[in-house]
């Protein structure tokens, strides 16, 4: 029996406290009744003998501490699901938001997810093609990997998201069975607009879940959003065996959620006013992608977040790295001189590349070609480092022949159209074109062998 209660004892924020609450759980879903009927939902975020406290998703406006009626619903928040799902939009708790109906659910999935059991993890091997350049050749998404985006506010994360988003597919002939889970948190309403249209346009909607919080939507819902994106995930993925590519932002956006909830709760702060728990917190998101052995589904996930004042040692950035498989970090320079994506490929890694490339998996030369790319960026940088002491002009010719290089990688590798998606063959053809700037003598990360088949 559900167990009712008239009145609060306190209302603080998106917060409220039931005195005397009896047989309570964390986590567990509470119905909130105000005065004239309407119904809220809210969920016991803290516990103790005495009393529970509520975080109520649409905020305390109008709620009296005399005529509120709250119901202990005796379970956590759970998502109704079905394979109906695909090319349907939600907002951040998982309503449908697109005039569709509501779900015909097959199953209801707790939004907290089951952790993954590390002995059963699955190793990821199988190659991610998203038709950018940077990514594929130098940055390789693996299957079952989460590798994020570290961008600063400005900055085309957004573009480059729906642009992985729409070309994103597994290289191998597993790669029918495909799908993209999108999670927007605290985004303005022209940027959820641009989401949706995008997808439409491109025709990739019908295997597309979309979970919407906009900067107008309460802000506890943020925190609700990246859950019920990876519960849809881990369902499509464990139940219908589909490779699913969650794609979340802006992680930042939930952290200060996360932060702003955390302050109402009285809790002592950490690093720049963030939880103590935010590392863990983070965690229970993230170690929700990879592989399970037994299973042909899989979730790999792709994180965006934006760096306050482009910082990438800010605690949110500094957490995730510890966490995820890697980085991908777009550059401010690189986007003011025009070149999208500006992805700055020396601080940028996939930690997991070396098992997903190669012969096999993308292409014989792929290892040996993205390390030289890498040596020899580094050595460009060395160089402008140079010539803003001594001019261009004082270079010697090979360190003109390096200025040259890297400024052809930037415009012709790195650089992109929106819309262009090219195949990791092109990308990587691309690369050996601009390669053969430099002498042969400067590509000492390359085999003798395969200089003489490619240079």
């Amino acid at each position: 029996m559900n167990m009712q209660y008239m009145g609060l004892s306190d209302i603080n924020g998106s917060l409220v406290v039931i005195d005397n609450v009896k047989n309570a759980s964390y986590d567990e879903i509470v119905e909130v009744t105000v005065a004239g009927g309407e119904k809220r939902i809210g969920r016991i975020v803290e516990i103790t003998k005495d009393f529970a406290v509520v975080q109520v998703f649409e905020g305390t406006q109008d709620i009296s501490l005399d005529n509120t009626v709250t119901r202990l619903t005796g379970e956590p928040l759970k998502l109704p699901l079905s394979k109906e799902i695909l090319g349907r939009t939600f907002d951040g708790i998982g309503r449908p938001i697109d005039g569709l109906g509501e779900i015909y659910a097959e199953c209801e999935m707790d939004i907290n997810g089951k952790p993954m059991n590390p002995v059963s993890r699955e190793y990821p091997r199988s190659f991610i093609q998203t038709g950018i350049s940077a990514i594929d050749g130098l940055t390789t998404l693996i299957r079952g990997q989460k590798l994020p985006i570290f961008s600063g506010n400005g900055l085309p994360h957004d573009n480059v998201a729906m642009q992985i988003a729409t070309q994103a597919k597994i290289a191998d002939s597993d790669g029918k069975n495909f799908c993209i889970v999108f999670g927007a948190m605290g985004v303005k309403h022209d940027v959820a607009s641009y989401f949706k249209s995008t997808i439409e346009k491109t025709g990739a909607m019908g295997r597309t879940v979309m979970f919407i919080n906009t900067s107008s939507d309460p802000v506890v819902e943020r925190i609700l959003t990246p859950r019920c994106a990876l519960t849809a995930a881990e369902y499509l993925a464990f139940t219908h065996n589909m490779h699913v590519l969650v794609i979340l932002t802006d992680i930042t956006s939930y952290c200060e959620a996360l932060r702003e909830v955390s302050s109402s709760k009285q809790e002592i702060p950490s690093r720049k006013g963030y939880p103590g728990y935010l590392y863990s917190d983070l965690a229970s998101l993230y170690e929700r992608a990879g592989m399970i052995k037994g299973s042909t589904g899989s979730i790999t996930q792709i994180p965006i977040l934006t760096m306050p004042n482009d910082d990438i040692t800010h605690p949110i950035p500094d957490l995730t790295g510890y966490i995820t498989e890697g980085q991908i970090v777009l550059d401010r320079a690189l986007s003011q001189k025009d070149i999208y994506p500006p992805i700055s490929i020396l601080p940028s890694l996939s930690r997991l590349m070396k098992d997903g490339i190669g012969e096999g998996f993308t292409r014989a030369d792929h290892p040996e070609l993205s390390n030289q790319l890498f040596s020899s960026y580094a050595k460009v940088q060395d160089v402008r480092a140079l010539a803003s002491v001594i001019g261009e002009d004082e270079l010697s010719d090979i360190d003109k022949l390096y200025i040259k290089f890297g400024t052809q990688l930037e415009k012709q590798f790195i650089g992109q159209g929106k819309l262009e998606n090219r195949d990791i063959d092109t990308s990587l053809d691309i690369a050996w074109d601009i390669l053969r700037i430099l002498p042969k003598s400067e590509l000492d990360r390359i085999s003798s062998d395969l200089l003489d088949k490619k240079y």
